[in-house]
């Protein structure tokens, strides 16, 4: 269906505790759009290196897509200092489970659901598409629905880290750059990696790119990658790699990129026609691949 025929829908936005951890309680800002429904449901995975943004941070995106019909759950979830890797997966993984147990009160169809994801977010985004019944990340037990999972109909990474361990190594190399600008970027690049992963053996298993190569699939849900051309914070070459692999491993991938733009494109500035036209992209995938 093309975006031009959609119903445009006035929006309920709720904050909505979906998880606990001891006494510190976890929210998704949750987009319902107003209507007869049910309606597709998208989880929003913020970005931020994995240890910055909340769920508020990609509202560019996610008022446009519920506006079009859509319900949106972007979440918060343990970052550091609070909690490491595999924390925020764990939390992912629940989510995605837990919307699904509370489909009807939030007007869902739980069998048309999709993950979207932002760099960091992009990589658990994509991580829990491919792998959603993996031991590390299920331990959180969902009371009353042991039969739910947590697999998604679609995927939609924006300037996703997609090789997180090729990414550390990118970045560490930019730590000497004469470029000043690029050698901070690396620098905070470096210490959210360090901040959140253990060991580098996790940024190898935990790694999108590699898990597809390495076969280690449960599903391969459709995915729509989304860049821009001047980003220097996720390297071309591995975004190529994954488009090319998950291919070939027999997903169903197309990429759309913006000229003359970097990360963040759509959140930095939203009205800026290269992100009018992602996001109108983005809006027309869900509505192609649910409607």
């Amino acid at each position: 269906m093309a975006t031009a025929q959609l119903t445009r829908h006035e929006v309920d936005v709720r904050d909505v505790e979906y998880i606990r951890h001891g006494n510190k309680g976890y929210q998704a800002r949750v987009y319902v759009p107003k209507g007869a429904g049910p309606f597709p449901l998208v989880i929003d995975i913020h970005g931020g290196a994995w240890c910055n943004k909340d769920r508020t941070s990609d509202e560019g995106t996610d008022r446009p897509l519920a506006e079009s019909g859509v319900v949106v759950a972007s979440l918060d979830f343990r970052m550091p200092p609070d909690a490491i890797y595999p924390a925020s997966l764990q939390d992912v993984n629940y989510a995605v489970r837990w919307f699904k147990l509370h489909a009807q009160e939030f007007n869902i169809d739980a069998k048309r659901v999709g993950i979207l994801g932002v760099s960091s977010g992009g990589h658990q985004a994509m991580l829990t598409a491919l792998r959603p019944r993996d031991g590390m990340f299920t331990t959180i037990p969902l009371k009353g629905a042991t039969n739910i999972d947590a697999s998604v109909q679609i995927a939609i990474m924006c300037w996703p880290v997609i090789d997180p361990l090729a990414r550390y190594e990118y970045a560490r190399k930019h730590l000497t750059s004469k470029d000043a600008g690029l050698r901070k970027q690396a620098e905070n690049w470096v210490a959210c990696h360090d901040k959140y992963w253990p060991r580098l053996a996790d940024m190898e298993e935990a790694n999108p790119l590699r898990v597809v190569q390495r076969r280690e699939i449960h599903e391969l849900p459709p995915v729509i990658y989304v860049q821009g051309t001047a980003d220097v914070a996720h390297p071309a070459p591995l975004r190529e790699a994954f488009v090319r692999d998950y291919a070939k491993a027999g997903g169903r991938i197309e990429q759309h990129l913006y000229k003359g733009v970097g990360e963040a494109f759509i959140t930095t500035d939203p009205n800026s026609p290269q992100a009018k036209a992602a996001v109108a992209k983005i809006i027309e995938y869900v509505h192609r691949e649910f409607d």
